[in-house]
């Protein structure tokens, strides 16, 4: 296998790491295929790949689609760095409501796998960042749904002090667990 594989805290979600081959001229990875992700994730295709590009401080999240638009995420960077989380929106899971986080950065070449159940946000730690992740179903806005990434039951220990913080206007208005 070109990938290795390690389950998170919440043993769902998965950290991603392909085999990167370097030499002066610089390095060539295998970032997705088929065959080899069916191994670890039989039961997921993905049908759609986004990109964003955000600034230090920028935070995006937490978002979801309801059912039955919900979507499970691979999510790497391709320039700079972020803090990446997932927060088990499952109600009958037994990790409901926690989360699990890493960093993702251009460098370690890392990605993260958010199956569909979670909640799921970046926070962008370098100076640029752009973040590219594919999804097992297409977006749906009618079904777009999220909770606050400041919410207090939550507490999630965010690199940058939360005055750092740049949220849209959406993301700022999104509810806390305790309206849920």
């Amino acid at each position: 296998m070109k990938f290795k594989v390690t389950p998170q805290s919440i043993p769902d979600v998965l950290l991603i790491e392909p085999t990167v081959f370097s030499d002066d001229r610089g390095y060539f990875k295998e970032s997705y295929n088929l065959n080899d992700f069916e191994e670890f994730l039989p039961s997921v295709k993905f049908v759609q790949d986004n990109e964003s590009k955000s600034y230090r401080g920028v935070l995006r999240g937490l978002h979801f689609q309801k059912v039955p638009h919900a979507q499970a995420k691979l999510i790497r960077v391709i320039q700079g760095s972020i803090w990446d989380v997932a927060v088990d929106i499952r109600p009958d899971s037994s990790t409901f409501m926690q989360y699990c986080f890493t960093e993702l950065t251009a460098e370690n070449h890392a990605q993260y796998f958010v199956p569909r159940g979670f909640a799921h946000a970046f926070l962008v730690t370098s100076d640029i960042a752009i973040v590219q992740y594919k999804t097992d179903n297409i977006y749906d806005p009618q079904s777009d749904a999220g909770i606050h990434p400041h919410d207090p039951d939550l507490n999630i220990p965010w690199p940058l002090p939360l005055e750092a913080h740049i949220l849209s206007a959406k993301d700022y208005s999104l509810p806390f667990l305790s309206s849920f």
